[in-house]
């Protein structure tokens, strides 16, 4: 899959998700996650956060909840719905320096093959500059980032109207990113 060979090689992509367009990288690669912080214009104390294939790509995270907490996670996804759970394997340009990170099993077909086929979690956030609306087709995504990022995956959002909740469990001393 090309779009994977853009990660893998440290170059950042535009792809579609359920609700807006998106812009990922490889979340261990520095400079990578820097590029994505540079086009946005976005300060890395935000975090960015991550997709990944299944449940499985968050076992780390998930594990670390009482039983009940994590099966309402896992019967959110695959789902439009990102939680903040606790972590301590991603580092500070992921987590915003935080010890929770944002997940999401995305439910959007394109999304989730692509960090299946990266075999682990990809960073992901709105694909739009600071300030302008989340862009949310192709040709615009096109038309505006081809230019700035290594590869604009053609593709099509799913039925969502917007980015994802980000939600955090009741009870819990978790940090939002909004």
């Amino acid at each position: 899959m090309a779009a994977v060979d853009v990660l893998q090689r440290g170059g950042i992509l535009a792809h579609a998700t359920e609700g807006v367009w998106g812009l990922a990288c490889d979340p261990l690669n520095f400079a990578a996650v820097q590029g994505i912080l540079k086009i946005k214009a976005r300060s890395e104390d935000k975090g960015l956060l991550l997709l990944g294939a299944s449940s499985e790509f968050f076992a780390d995270q998930l594990s670390a909840l009482n039983a009940t907490d994590r099966q309402t996670i896992e019967d959110s996804w695959p789902g439009h719905v990102t939680w903040i759970l606790p972590d301590t394997e991603y580092p500070a340009w992921v987590s915003g320096g935080r010890t929770t990170v944002a997940c999401r099993v995305p439910d959007h077909e394109q999304a989730r093959a692509i960090t299946a086929n990266m075999g682990r979690p990809i960073a992901s956030t709105s694909l739009n500059l600071a300030g302008k609306p989340p862009l949310k087709s192709y040709a615009e995504a096109f038309a505006q980032f081809a230019h700035i990022v290594d590869m604009v995956l053609p593709g099509q959002i799913g039925k969502a109207t917007g980015p994802s909740k980000i939600l955090q469990l009741q009870g819990s001393d978790t940090q939002s990113l909004r």
